[in-house]
């Protein structure tokens, strides 16, 4: 029996004759272990009644979009808020078009635009209706956002057809829901992140800063934390919200994040610098706002600023380190090259430039490390987020028994 101990599972249920399937698949899941949790649309409840549901997993199921019950009758984000995974299944062709949409009109759809948990859906329906163009589109969107798809499979269908449609077997999809949640990886590792760009200050309204967009941080923040780190993740200026569970320190200047890692670093386990962090601070800042002046322009004077990745890695003890390189050619070569320079662990490369750029939704990532490499996606962040958690805990693990065995 697979170990889901403690897993937090929203399970929506949809319209469809599957929808009695998924009163077995919660019976697995809570077998399992798994906290399971069952929305259902009002289409589900003419072929499976709430009660069944409540009954397999000794939670009230939840019906409706406003509900009186919850805290601040705001049941979509407490919902949103506590599920580790939201699986649909079934999930009928009129929910998929109403998620590839973005639309909010029950309880179920407004769940999967609130959470920041992974959505997995698992298709029920027709042969016909799975084939056709808007479907495959719509699968197409949901997947292109980070969606998981699980199926469907071919086979006899209730309407005596046979084909490709049917939802995957409850056992499957048990297997399905392990793999998506994985094991806690990280459970217990103090993990420090830094993400986003920094601004240095030119006078009290300019200031250098780059494109860096901070996805990919707050990404592996999100993981870490997901496989059961204590993350604080040191944010430069980004308009992002924080990821569940996690402390977040926002700072503005390589110096201001310079003085949040070496704070924490003492307690860190793992460190990942994917901050974009400015290598140059102008000499000096001015008081007030520069005017324009002299039209044969002006120059202006920088200073090297710290560097973060560098001094953690020359701290003994010192955690596990990992840095990230936006490279726009010969991205091996300048990846090892700052590897070597930093003294890190690890380093993570992905290409910039000629129409790739920091926030890209889908990317692809380089892992060097010694003299073996690994290539992640491409892929949407979040999914490539979570491969590199599982990566790093693995390599540093193997770290960790060389350093006793040696």
């Amino acid at each position: 029996m697979l170990n889901l101990a403690e897993r937090r599972i929203l399970l929506g249920v949809t319209g469809g004759i599957a929808a009695y399937k998924a009163a077995e698949l919660t019976r697995l899941l809570t077998g399992a272990g798994a906290q399971v949790r069952v929305v259902m649309t009002r289409a589900a409840q003419d072929f499976v009644g709430p009660l069944t549901f409540q009954a397999l997993s000794g939670e009230r199921v939840r019906t409706d979009l406003l509900d009186v019950d919850a805290e601040q009758a705001m049941g979509h984000i407490e919902l949103a808020r506590w599920a580790e995974l939201v699986l649909i299944a079934p999930a009928s062709a009129d929910t998929m078009a109403r998620l590839a949409h973005g639309q909010a009109d029950d309880l179920l759809t407004t769940v999967c635009l609130a959470t920041e948990a992974p959505v997995a859906v698992a298709p029920a329906m027709n042969r016909v209706m799975w084939a056709h163009a808007a479907t495959q589109d719509n699968a197409r969107t949901l997947a292109a956002r980070g969606v998981t798809l699980l199926g469907p499979d071919s086979g006899g269908q209730a309407c005596g057809e046979t084909g490709a449609g049917r939802m995957r077997e409850s056992a499957d999809l048990v297997d399905d829901v392990a793999g998506l949640l994985g094991p806690r990886v990280l459970d217990g590792v103090r993990v420090t992140i830094t993400a986003g760009p920094t601004r240095e200050a030119i006078d009290p309204v300019r200031y250098l800063t780059n494109q860096s967009s901070g996805r990919m941080g707050f990404a592996i923040a999100e993981a870490a934390a997901r496989a059961g780190a204590h993350v604080a993740l040191v944010a430069g200026p980004v308009d992002r919200p924080t990821p569940a569970g996690v402390e977040r320190i926002d700072v503005e200047s390589a110096r201001d994040m310079e003085s949040a890692v070496l704070e924490r670093i003492g307690e860190c386990d793992l460190f990942i610098a994917t901050a974009a962090v400015a290598d140059f601070r102008p000499s000096d800042i001015a008081e007030q706002k520069i005017k324009k002046g002299d039209e044969s322009g002006r120059t202006l004077a920088l200073t090297r600023n710290p560097d973060i990745l560098g001094e953690v890695c020359q701290r003994q003890p010192r955690p596990f380190a990992v840095g990230f390189a936006a490279e726009t050619e010969s991205l091996a070569e300048h990846a090892q090259a700052k590897r070597r320079a930093k003294g890190a662990d690890v380093i993570c490369a992905n290409a910039v430039g000629r129409g790739r750029g920091f926030g890209d939704v889908d990317s692809t990532l380089d892992i060097f490390w010694n003299d073996s490499t690994r290539r992640l996606g491409p892929a949407p962040k979040p999914l490539l987020a979570r491969e590199l958690v599982a990566l790093l805990a693995e390599l540093r693990e193997h770290r960790g028994q060389a350093a006793r065995t040696g």
